[in-house]
């Protein structure tokens, strides 16, 4: 039993963790790193488990103010069509615009097109959870420190489309397994500040997104390193997760379902002009596996929303990453599951790290005071990665672990299919 909110932490890991060169030409190793900038968990002892942590999002605190330039990107994929926005993080300004989130005002031309720099400023780039946006207050605690008081990083968020006040523009919406947006801001990051180290960043939805992205990209990532947090992993174990109990029916998959049909709401004519969505069968949706079923089957093709879930789930691109990768789960999460968590992938993976907590919820770890726990391991793997690694000298090895067989064979992490190349 965790004792007065604090919550026991644990690593899983490679038994040969990727090895790190330090700045000074010291040897170091992933595993260390990630224990390094981990610092005791000590939670709000009144949230006492999982339920009472993520339901005390609901509490409207203000959280930090962090104010935005918006930036709507054309999608450059020739079957990806439509727009999407992106929000970076900039100085406090009074020209918020009211059909934006909070603090939140469109770039000028002129400015956008002066964007570009030869500064070695690391660069962080954030996914948001199902339905969110950069406006999302666990998003705002995990950035803060970067940004705020003296914080050196430049951060961005990439809104999923349709979320945080954009606008649809195409009948490509989003879904669990939509990489390329995020895809497409790293390499116009890249081009655009071409000395700067890039992360990423994701939580819940975002955090699989993410993890497919980096899992897809493998030895050709142009990121220097990653964190998911609160990843569901494993959406179909997720699901059922959410339909065996009381609470994981009748609240989060309802509150979840009912916000993503505000979402289509939202953009109601849109909707009905670019997609072949049925908007009165969404209407009658009540949980998120109903909306999955209504609304990602027929944009995507599935046969069924477990096809789905099965398809972009990222418990196997665990395997195919090729970039120092530190996940954050809570053990008592009633969303992202335990039973979704996939501990053996990342003991096979070298590159990869899952630190765990027996306490937190869903993206919630509140501390007393209304802190959140996760901004520190974030922030603290980050600002060590930058400041003590010798990111160049992190040599992505395309195999990876592998693993000996009694004939000749090939898993693809990406298209999760076993091949036998020869026997």
């Amino acid at each position: 039993m965790d004792w007065f909110g604090r919550a026991k932490i644990a690593f899983t890991h490679s038994s040969s963790p990727l090895a790190l060169q330090r700045k000074d030409g010291t040897a170091t190793d992933l595993l260390k790193v990630c224990e390094a900038s981990t610092s005791p968990c000590q939670l709000n002892p009144l949230l006492f488990n999982g339920h009472l942590q993520t339901m005390w999002t609901a509490v409207k605190e203000h959280g930090p103010p962090i104010y935005y330039r918006r930036r709507i990107f054309d999608a450059d994929h020739k079957t990806y069509t439509g727009t999407f926005t992106v929000d970076f993080a900039v100085d406090p300004h009074s020209d918020v615009e009211e059909a934006l989130p909070p603090r939140t005002a469109f770039f000028s031309e002129d400015d956008f097109a002066n964007i570009g720099s030869d500064d070695s400023r690391p660069m962080l780039i954030v996914l948001h959870g199902l339905s969110g946006g950069s406006h999302e207050i666990y998003l705002r605690h995990a950035i803060a420190p970067l940004v705020m008081n003296g914080g050196n990083w430049d951060v961005c968020v990439v809104n999923s489309r349709g979320c945080a006040n954009s606008k649809v523009t195409s009948g490509v919406l989003f879904n669990a397994r939509a990489t390329w947006d995020v895809r497409q801001v790293v390499k116009w990051a890249k081009q655009t500040f071409p000395n700067r180290p890039l992360f990423a960043l994701g939580f819940s939805l975002g955090a699989n997104i993410l993890t497919n992205y980096v899992g897809e990209e493998g030895a050709n990532c142009l990121l220097k390193g990653a964190i998911s947090v609160a990843n569901p992993f494993d959406l179909e174990i997720a699901n059922k997760a959410l339909q065996r109990t009381l609470l994981g029916k009748q609240v989060y998959s309802r509150v979840m379902g009912t916000n993503m049909k505000k979402l289509i709401d939202n953009h109601k004519d849109a909707v009905l002009k670019l997609t072949n969505l049925d908007y009165d069968r969404i209407q009658n949706v009540t949980y998120l596996h109903e909306f999955d079923r209504e609304v990602q089957t027929v944009t995507w093709g599935y046969p069924t929303e477990n096809a789905y879930y099965r398809d972009a789930s990222s418990s196997d691109a665990v395997l195919g990453i090729r970039i120092p990768f530190l996940a954050i789960s809570a053990l008592d999460d009633p969303i992202a599951v335990y039973d979704a968590i996939p501990f053996q992938e990342f003991t096979q993976n070298p590159y990869t790290v899952l630190l765990t907590t027996s306490l937190g919820g869903h993206i919630s770890w509140f501390e007393i005071g209304g802190g959140r726990w996760h901004a520190k391991p974030i922030c603290d793997f980050l600002n060590h990665m930058v400041t003590e690694i010798d990111l160049d000298a992190i040599k992505p090895d395309a195999n990876g672990a592998q693993v000996e067989t009694q004939f000749v064979t090939e898993f693809d992490p990406v298209r999760r299919k076993l091949q036998v190349i020869n026997n």
